[in-house]
């Protein structure tokens, strides 16, 4: 069996055609695979963080397995289940296969990437959703790269230490003895020439006066003061692709208050009421 504490992957990641990733997202990637520590990402929704693990996957072209985490998931899910009810059912059935406890182990993603013939990458999603024990309880699988299986006496061991991927919208802090063993990095929201530079991906051919008039609305929105929520890179994203399909003129843009299909980009109606409200003083005021 390979070391898994073999020398560092000699592989950089230096961004991909799909994702425009800065300086310091490259370096922290890069620096995840030489540590070979798990990289902790965070940043305001819709910033690209699982796309990221997606894209490093494509550029070093490893496997990429995914865990997205719910509210009631538990850490042991990530290992391994012992599925005892169908084990349960088949003995009642009289079925063969219930002499070999191991056709019941239901094998998770981290057990998948350990066995995995050549290194992946791992995708923690949103682990704040979970439980704050959830961190602490991959604590000794994350650093040992190892665990045991109860119910088969066996311990599986990384052939190769996969680059784990963690990402988080900061919902709820995590511990720190579960963050002393990452690398972290924080997607600061684009700049209005990274966020041109991200739209180019998307839309190659989107004529200029368009972007830079869809650009000044939606950096104005966002520094609207007391917003609940401020639209994301994604929303805007949608945004840009409805006001494509509607030919919506930057004259438009230009002259309205209120952003033609404001849906795309405000999400609540607090938010919708806020800025009808410092409209309506603007307009009272003028």
């Amino acid at each position: 069996m390979p070391d898994a504490a073999a020398s560092p992957d000699p592989q950089r990641f230096q961004g991909t055609d799909r994702y425009v990733a800065t300086d310091a997202l490259k370096m922290a990637v890069n620096a995840a695979l030489v540590l070979q520590r798990p990289l902790l990402i965070k940043g305001e929704p819709g910033t690209g963080k699982t796309l990221l693990a997606e894209e490093v996957a494509r550029a070093l072209g490893r496997p990429l397995l995914q865990w997205h985490i719910k509210s009631t998931t538990k850490a042991q899910q990530g290992l391994y289940e012992y599925d005892a009810v169908s084990r349960l059912r088949d003995s009642q059935l009289g079925d063969d296969r219930v002499h070999d406890i191991r056709n019941y182990i239901v094998q998770g993603v981290l057990w998948q990437a350990f066995e995995s013939e050549s290194p992946c990458v791992v995708l923690i999603d949103e682990i704040d959703k979970a439980d704050i024990e959830f961190p602490n309880d991959l604590l000794r699988e994350l650093d040992r790269m190892e665990f045991h299986v109860y119910e088969t006496r066996q311990t599986i061991q990384a052939r190769h230490k996969p680059l784990i991927v963690i990402t988080s919208n900061n919902e709820k802090d995590l511990p720190d003895a579960f963050l002393r063993r990452c690398f972290f990095h924080y997607i600061e929201f684009p700049d209005r020439e990274t966020l041109g530079d991200i739209v180019g991906v998307h839309f190659p051919h989107l004529r200029e006066d368009i972007l830079g008039a869809a650009l000044d609305v939606f950096f104005r929105l966002r520094d609207v003061p007391g917003l609940k929520k401020r639209p994301s890179t994604s929303e805007f994203l949608d945004w840009l692709h409805l006001l494509l399909a509607e030919s919506v003129a930057p004259q438009t843009l230009a002259q309205s208050d209120i952003p033609p299909l404001a849906g795309a980009l405000l999400k609540n109606e607090q938010d919708l009421n806020l800025l009808q409200r410092l409209t309506a003083l603007a307009q009272r005021g003028r």
